[in-house]
């Protein structure tokens, strides 16, 4: 997943995968929903977002997950935080 927000529009992306759209629909004025042609969910678009929400919300998280997901496969020393805040 990739988030972008356009501060010269005012609007943000959230990339869900690496499906390219082919189609989108309108969930309510100015939020859009990316599908490609066999139905999958590939991108959210956020029109007017500063109006919609705090962009500050958006690009900060936090993720929680099953502690069996990584099977061993994952070092959280290749973690990195970054605080928009600071930025």
């Amino acid at each position: 997943m990739k988030v972008h927000y356009d501060n010269e529009v005012d609007a943000l992306y959230i990339k869900l995968g690496s499906q390219k759209p082919t189609g989108v629909v309108e969930i309510s004025e100015g939020v859009n929903l990316d599908t490609t042609s066999d139905d999958k969910k590939a991108g959210i678009e956020i029109l007017n977002d500063s109006d919609k929400m705090n962009i500050r919300t958006i690009l900060s998280y936090e993720l929680q997950l099953d502690k069996n997901w990584f099977k061993g496969e994952f070092s959280w020393s290749s973690v990195q935080t970054i605080d928009c805040k600071d930025r």
